[in-house]
């Protein structure tokens, strides 16, 4: 169906927010999403104020049948945060922040970015663990689950969820929490943006003024990131650490022009405690090889989310998934891919896992690879479009040659087919999910997401 002038006009009439159509001056701007290449356009956007905004655009978008996309970060790897023809839900003007100092949490509203949120908190030394990029927005991160430089510390960003407010598709805004609409607060814990719009979240906050922390680069030798991998599972709770295998190193000033065109780890980490036994922890990674650049330091957690540069839209594709046993052979292998490929940038992500992550029982949220050691990321950066369909296959051979069993971190999906996204939720966390999905939305309005489609009428949650 398709928005009539009638439904625009109202929408203008009573939001609080914005109404921006195609013909306003900033309608290609509102329309961006942070990846290059999706070029949706909107029949419009609502640029809300308010839960009570939220709640006008699901209403409208329920009764009359249209597309709905909901936008706070616009990171969505699938282009998930844009529609063609239809409704893009702005969460971005909401950005309210009350933090609760007595009781160590914090009130968020969902168009805040990690970076905003971690700034904002930072200066009263606290923090809730996000991702590592400044400019995603805290919905998308914590619906999924949260997987950044505090997750082996504190968990991840939904082990740090106390209670969020969402609007579901009947147009209610609903408080949950462990003790008011449960099933529902497990569901939005890993299960995505399947249930309706949150507009708050109340997190934890953690003690975190200083870290040990930021960046080592590191020739890329199987020695040295096998050495890594097995350092980060070894190392206390306290650190984690992020290994970007990359080719050709990036031209950043500190980089040596001998190392330019070869390939190199950029290691990012975060030791969240003592700075003296931060940097014991960190000695053994320095002495895996010669640094090429050596920016570790003592330093305000903040400072690990710097700002997203101006206008960055980079052309890129990925894909997910998890190991357990990680060997000289597979650094060798992971290298040998980097060395054939052809992209504008290739990279091979490991994210050491363990620590509070696994303390936590599977079946207690959405998220279900608790147990897995370490997640892995395969990306691929290029230059025109017409190049996608060409690194997608790249990403997903060397993909399909690391992985370990069928499994899928939902936040760093493409738009792969259902089958993958049952991949991010395995076995009886599928069937809770289309479960609840039924109950709270059953008619899928909340589609333009990695879906879970509402279980059949006679499924039991």
């Amino acid at each position: 169906m398709h928005i009539s002038q009638d439904h625009i006009a109202e929408l203008r009439t009573t939001l609080k927010g914005r109404v921006i159509r195609p013909q306003d001056a900033d309608y290609h701007q509102a329309r961006a999403v942070f990846y290059g290449g999706i070029d949706r356009r909107p029949a419009l956007i609502a640029a809300v104020a308010d839960a009570s905004d939220v709640a006008q655009v699901i209403r409208l978008a329920r009764a009359n049948g249209l597309e709905l996309a909901v936008r706070g970060g616009g990171h969505s790897v699938a282009g998930h945060s844009a529609s063609d023809g239809g409704i893009v839900l702005d969460l971005r003007a909401m950005k309210a922040l009350t933090i609760e100092h007595e009781r160590r949490s914090a009130w968020a509203e969902a168009g805040l970015t990690a970076g905003e949120y971690t700034a904002a908190v930072g200066a009263h030394g606290l923090a809730t663990g996000f991702g590592d990029t400044a400019s995603v927005g805290i919905g998308g991160i914590t619906l999924g689950g949260g997987i950044g430089y505090l997750v082996r510390k504190y968990g991840l960003t939904i082990d740090s969820l106390l209670a969020a407010e969402i609007v579901t598709a009947d147009g209610e805004l609903r408080r949950v929490d462990p003790q008011h609409e449960p099933k529902l607060f497990w569901a939005i814990r890993g299960g995505g943006g399947n249930f309706g719009v949150v507009t708050r979240f109340h997190f934890r906050l953690h003690p975190v003024e200083c870290v040990v922390g930021g960046m080592l680069l590191l020739p890329a030798t199987p020695s040295v990131i096998a050495g890594l991998v097995a350092q980060a599972e070894a190392a206390p709770e306290e650190l984690s650490m992020i290994a970007n295998v990359m080719m050709p190193a990036p031209p950043l000033p500190f980089v040596p022009v001998e190392q330019q065109g070869r390939p190199v780890v950029l290691v990012l980490m975060a030791y969240a405690g003592d700075s003296e036994a931060g940097q014991r922890a960190i000695a053994p990674f320095r002495a895996l090889a010669t640094p090429i650049a050596d920016l570790l330091r003592p330093l305000r957690y903040s400072e690990l989310f710097p700002p997203q540069e101006e206008g960055y839209h980079p052309l890129a594709v990925g894909q997910t998934l998890f190991m357990d046993t990680f060997d000289h052979g597979q650094a060798e292998a992971i290298l040998e891919h980097l060395r054939t490929a052809t992209a504008k940038l290739a990279v091979i992500q490991v994210r050491v896992l363990g620590g509070a992550v696994a303390r936590v029982p599977v079946e207690a949220t959405a998220f279900a690879h608790r147990q897995r050691r370490m997640m892995v990321n395969v990306a691929a950066q290029y230059e025109r479009p017409d190049e996608a369909a060409h690194y997608a296959a790249w990403t997903a051979n060397v993909a399909a040659q690391l992985r370990q069993g069928d499994a899928a971190y939902v936040n760093f999906l493409g738009d792969e087919g259902p089958a993958r996204v049952r991949d991010a939720y395995p076995g009886a966390t599928w069937e809770r999910l289309q479960a609840i999905k039924r109950l709270y939305d059953p008619t899928n309005l909340f589609r333009r997401n990695h879906n879970i489609p509402p279980a059949p009428g006679d499924a039991r949650v």
